[in-house]
């Protein structure tokens, strides 16, 4: 048998594909531990693509939680900022300061804050207003969140004891008060934003629950901001019908709502808090506070996201553009890749928000589809263009796709040297 190389050697050689030493070596190690040294090119390469890298969403899943959910753009040169630094006093100032202000401004509160996320931010609301005393919560929103989080187990994190009430498809405000009268500290609403109950149900609007003597928190989750959606040039997307939004759970009565900062907010990864500034206040004086408090970046990304909500420029925030686009521009693009490579069929898409936010609803979309299942050929281009499989076939959709980056998807699509199927355009597929 031939010796194989020493570790360094082989490191050596491959050093073209970029990596960092260290990493060569761990891959150069494992190579020759496993008698596997002709592979060591392609075991970089899948070394490198477990790295955190940009990908091309032609899913029509437009908040993809395995994508980061909302995208977002992130650029800048290093340098420092006034995060928590009094530019007026010199002093020393509260990284919550600013950010805050803005988000209350826009949300119509009279204070917030932000955390790391929105399972942080329920947890740290409880803790700072009924920590150590009981929350009543309706047993058809004791729910479970994505990697198996569930809002019993956030509450005991929190210090706060469970009550129970109602039952899984009808709770009235009548068993809120029975709770509160047995010494319930606070009332918990919890969004059903990743499933439905439907038939025989009933449930107690925030507006009822606000007549109840003890605070209401809410948290709806999903993170639109205002019903109304003032930052488009039309109304509000018919899709978003029933969806809570912040401004007006506040103004039906919540005294602190809690939301997420990357699903319809369109922002970073954060849990926001919103409400009366007495709560929040308690909130930011939780030990707690410190341990969910977002760094630097986050807090850029977030204010960048909540001016362009104040200033009504829904078309600098990426989601909002996505979910805007007409039809028939999303029609107008997939002829154009279908037609550029051997084919003018379309087909009618059916696109979802996604990330856990609006389970039942659909948004009609346009997209191509490429024989059999093609997704893995399309993770191996550079961008990873990452499709759908439906009945067999690759469906590439447009909705989620930035139109600059159209081309690349083309060039993926020309790579399969794949057919696109169907003859007619505007096939009516009926796919989801």
């Amino acid at each position: 048998m031939q010796r194989p190389p020493s570790v360094d050697e082989l490191a050596r050689k491959l050093a073209h594909h970029g990596l960092p030493h260290p990493l060569l070596v761990e891959v150069a190690r494992s190579a020759i531990a496993n008698r596997c040294v002709d592979d060591a090119d392609d075991l970089v390469r899948s070394r490198t693509r477990r790295l955190l890298t940009p990908v091309i969403n032609a899913t029509g899943v437009l908040l993809h939680t395995n994508m980061g959910r909302a995208p977002l753009a992130h650029q800048g040169d290093a340098q420092y900022t006034n995060l928590e630094l009094d530019l007026a006093s010199g002093a020393r100032g509260s990284r919550q300061a600013a950010i805050g202000e803005l988000l209350a401004t826009a949300t119509g509160a009279e204070a917030a804050m932000v955390v790391n996320n929105c399972a942080g931010a329920v947890m740290l609301a409880l803790a700072a207003v009924a920590g150590g005393h009981s929350v009543a919560v309706s047993r058809g929103e004791l729910v479970e969140i994505g990697g198996a989080f569930r809002v019993p187990d956030v509450m005991a994190l929190s210090g706060a004891e469970l009550v129970e009430v109602g039952t899984t498809n009808r709770t009235r405000l009548g068993d809120y008060r029975k709770a509160v009268d047995q010494g319930a500290h606070a009332v918990l609403k919890v969004h059903q934003s990743n499933y439905r109950i439907v038939g025989f149900t009933e449930e107690t609007s925030v507006r009822a629950l606000s007549t109840v003597d003890v605070p209401v928190i809410a948290d709806i989750g999903s993170g639109l901001l205002d019903s109304s959606c003032p930052w488009l040039d039309g109304p509000p997307p018919r899709w978003l019908e029933g969806e809570p939004a912040a401004r007006q759970t506040l103004r039906d009565g919540a005294d602190l709502v809690t939301f997420s900062g990357d699903k319809l907010f369109g922002g970073p990864q954060a849990g926001i808090i919103a409400g009366k500034a007495e709560l929040v206040a308690a909130c930011g004086r939780h030990p707690l506070a410190r341990a969910l408090r977002p760094g630097s970046l986050v807090l850029d990304a977030l204010q960048t996201t909540t001016m362009a909500y104040l200033d009504r420029r829904g078309g600098d925030i990426e989601f909002w553009r996505m979910a805007a686009t007409p039809v028939h521009e999303l029609e107008r693009r997939a002829n154009d890749l279908a037609v550029r490579f051997g084919s003018t069929s379309v087909i009618d898409t059916h696109a979802v928000p996604g990330g856990g936010t609006l389970p039942t609803v659909s948004i009609p979309s346009r997209g191509v589809r490429i024989n059999a299942d093609q997704t893995s050929q399309l993770r191996e281009f550079d961008p990873p263009v990452i499709a759908r499989v439906d009945k067999g076939a690759t469906i590439i959709d447009v909705l989620t796709i930035n139109p600059d980056d159209d081309w690349v998807v083309g060039k993926a699509m020309e790579s399969l040297g794949a057919s696109i199927v169907g003859a007619q355009t505007n096939a009516k597929e009926g796919l989801s």
